[in-house]
């Protein structure tokens, strides 16, 4: 997972963004939460990811990422949702694609990949 996230950073920082302005503090905020703060945080992350080269319907998703259909069709509708991606078309051959807000702050994942980093790399003390 870890190694993942290396190059989830790399995808990112090869993309070309033109304006890379930084998020307001809503958007930091949602991004932070829906990618660091929930469980399945890396699970969308690499959806998004995946996402970034082209569109995918639900099915074939789940078949890239070896997921359960429902587990990635739960983590489409967080993401759209939370318009982190856009729908085209109705029903099971829906295709799914980076909505125009995500693309606009897509360098801000960068943050939200370091934070899951730390998260993930923490070693669990009990008393």
């Amino acid at each position: 997972m870890i190694n993942q996230l290396l190059e989830f950073k790399e995808i990112l920082r090869s993309r070309n963004t033109s304006k890379q302005s930084n998020p307001d503090k809503q958007t930091r905020k949602l991004l932070l939460y829906l990618f660091t703060s929930t469980r399945g945080g890396f699970t969308r992350l690499r959806i998004i990811i995946n996402l970034l080269e082209k569109p995918y319907n639900t099915h074939q998703l789940a078949t890239m990422l070896d997921l359960d259909y429902k587990a990635v069709q739960h983590h489409m509708k967080v993401l759209e949702k939370n318009n982190m991606i856009s729908k085209i078309g109705e029903k099971y051959g829906a295709l799914f694609c980076l909505s125009n807000f995500l693309e606009f702050n897509i360098h801000a994942l960068d943050e939200a990949i370091d934070k899951l980093d730390k998260k993930m790399n923490r070693e669990k003390t009990y008393m």
